[in-house]
């Protein structure tokens, strides 16, 4: 991302310090409204244009930068979860969030692995960052998903929500309360993060070693894989359904592909894998874990949603 320091527009106003701060809020706030870190960037770029495309006496004018700058972010998310619709239909297969590493950060459009950047440019990983979390924002209606982040995530009033929105702030407090009931029937009960963490390393033993059985008894009965290559890289069209199916599924993968490796590592803030061939992440896989057995599994292939973890 170019720095708005670096922009064009002259010297730098006597509140950029306090225009640049607002980033990591600005980045973490776009990442789950979108689902997609590359997207999200985008529009962080787009905003801070869009700030400096001002006057210095407009941008002097207005009373609170960061709720600016919060305000047209959320409209443009808005505006792309509306187009995205049209093309997630276009995509070929399934649709998965960008899947997010451990400790990783975006930098002035590049990964980081290191701690020592700007702290600005973070996505904070807590729940509403996991990969649950995020499918079920993807089931909401655009205007559903931007009132409920706004709201539930970050605090937002509803009477700032409906001024973002477009809507009145009673619209919006239906609106959030129509998601968090998506919410709450998509969820199960979650296991505690040292038993999903059990779980995923017994899953990676028993992928290695190919065993079916072990495979079948560590997912629930009814789980559910899904894939995304994009269109990019082979990957099944639609979800396999069923721990014998999961199980045989990936067996054969490991016979298909018998140099790829596997490595425990940590997906937007849950216990996950990441499959490697010559070192080189061809998969990263997030799982959804209940009830002591895997109910879901989210492995992400295509090669545009993978850059945070060839370049990390």
């Amino acid at each position: 991302m170019t720095d708005p320091s670096e922009s064009g527009h002259g010297p730098p106003d006597a509140s950029l310090s306090a225009i640049i701060s607002e980033r990591h809020q600005l980045i973490n706030l776009t990442y789950r409204l979108l689902g997609s870190l590359t997207e999200a960037e985008d529009v962080v770029q787009e905003t801070y244009t869009r700030w400096y495309a001002m006057t210095p006496e407009q941008r002097e004018a207005v009373e609170s930068p960061g709720g600016w700058l919060t305000t047209v972010a959320s409209r443009i998310c808005l505006d792309l979860l509306r187009s995205a619709r049209a093309r997630r239909e276009r995509y070929v297969g399934e649709w998965v969030p960008e899947p997010l590493p451990a400790a990783t950060e975006w930098i002035s459009g590049r990964w980081s692995g290191g701690t020592t950047s700007d702290p600005a440019d973070r996505v904070t990983l807590d729940e509403s960052i996991n990969m649950a979390f995020l499918v079920v924002l993807e089931s909401m209606t655009p205007a559903e998903r931007v009132a409920f982040v706004l709201h539930d995530v970050f605090r937002y009033s509803f009477a700032e929500v409906a001024d973002i929105v477009g809507r009145t702030p009673a619209a919006c407090r239906q609106l959030a309360s129509s998601a968090r009931r998506r919410i709450r029937g998509s969820r199960s009960a979650a296991a505690p993060a040292a038993r999903s963490a059990d779980l995923v390393r017994a899953f990676k033993e028993a992928w290695e070693a190919k065993d079916i059985e072990a495979l079948i008894g560590l997912l629930a009965p009814d789980a559910t894989a899904t894939g995304d290559g994009g269109g990019l890289v082979r990957a099944v069209i639609r979800p396999v359904e069923g721990a014998e199916q999961i199980a045989r599924f990936f067996a054969g993968r490991m016979e298909a592909v018998p140099d790829l490796t596997l490595v425990e590592s940590t997906v937007n803030g849950q216990p996950g894998l990441v499959a490697q061939v010559d070192g080189v992440p061809v998969s990263v896989l997030a799982f959804d874990v209940a009830e002591d057995r895997i109910k879901q599994i989210w492995s992400v292939l295509n090669p545009e949603k993978l850059r945070a973890w060839r370049e990390a």
